[in-house]
Formats: C-alpha cells, structure tokens, sequence
C-alpha cells in the first residue's frame, strides 16, 4: 500500500510535472505563434516599405528622367534661338557697318561739294573784288581827272577874277 501510495503520488507529481510542461508547452507554442505573427507582420511592413520605396524610387526615376529630357529639348532650343540670335546680330551688324559706310561715304562726298563750293565762292569772291577794284580804280580815275578838270576850271576862273588860287 506504502508502496501504491509512494507510486501514486509519484504518478501525480509526474502527472504534475506533465501538465506544467504540457501548459509551458502550450505557452511556448502561444508565444511562439505570436512571435511568428509579428515577424510575419515585420516581414509584410518591410515588403509594403519595400514596395512603397521602389515606387517612390521609380516614380522619381522616371520624374528625373522626363526633367533631363525636358531641360535637354530646352536646352536645345535655347541653343538653337541662341543660334539664330547671333545670326541676326552679326547681320544686323553687317547692315549697321554698311549704313556707316554709305553715311561715311555721303559725309566724305558732301564735304567735297562743300571744299569745291568754297573753293567757288573763294574765286567768284576775288573775281568780284578784283572787278569792283578795276571799276573803282577806273572811277577814281575819272574823278581824280574830272576833279583836276574842275580844279583847272576853278583856278582860271579865279584868275580871270584877278584871284590867286593858292591864296585862298
């Protein structure tokens, strides 16, 4: 009987023993499940950041890429204005040079006309004063003559008077 007791109370330590590792157990396998959960929601959260990561990495690749080939169709047509206004500059030029020389030229020729016109007025100026000395000399001649003839007249005048002409 001792020995159906010892045993059945070894039976029920053992049983004991049993249902505490069967409850760890139970308990492990809880915590385990639980544990798998959340590394399973762990991995999904990493492939939705993952996910959302490419997409974004994509989205800006591709956002990159339309800006590099917009900058580069306006860098182009910048290049292409830029291009098209130095043509225009240098034939702009080319038409103010050639303005500048028809206006050089015009200036160079309306000083000549103008040199030649002096030149004119220089010889119909002297023409004229030498004519107008000729007539003078001729006029002063005539006087200088009509007043020696007065003069003459005068003094035989006075002296059919009985006067002397360098008394008076």
């Amino acid at each position: 009987m001792l020995d159906i007791a010892i045993l059945e109370d070894h039976i029920a330590l053992q049983g004991e023993s049993v249902m505490k590792v069967q409850a760890d157990r139970t308990d492990l396998r809880r915590r385990m499940r639980d544990v798998e959960q959340k590394l399973q929601h762990e991995r999904q959260n990493r492939r939705d950041v993952n996910s959302d990561l490419s997409r974004q990495y994509k989205t800006m690749q591709t956002e990159l890429t339309n800006k590099v080939k917009r900058l580069e169709k306006e860098v182009s047509q910048l290049k292409e204005e830029l291009g098209l206004c130095q043509e225009e500059l240098r034939k702009e030029k080319r038409e103010r040079e050639q303005v500048e020389q028809k206006r050089d030229a015009t200036v160079a020729e309306l000083q000549h006309k103008l040199d030649n016109m002096e030149t004119d007025y220089e010889k119909i100026l002297h023409e004229t004063l030498d004519s107008l000395t000729s007539q003078l000399s001729a006029t002063r001649q005539g006087w200088e003559d009509k007043s020696a003839t007065l003069h003459q007249n005068y003094k035989e005048l006075l002296s059919e008077f009985g006067l002397n002409a360098l008394d008076i």
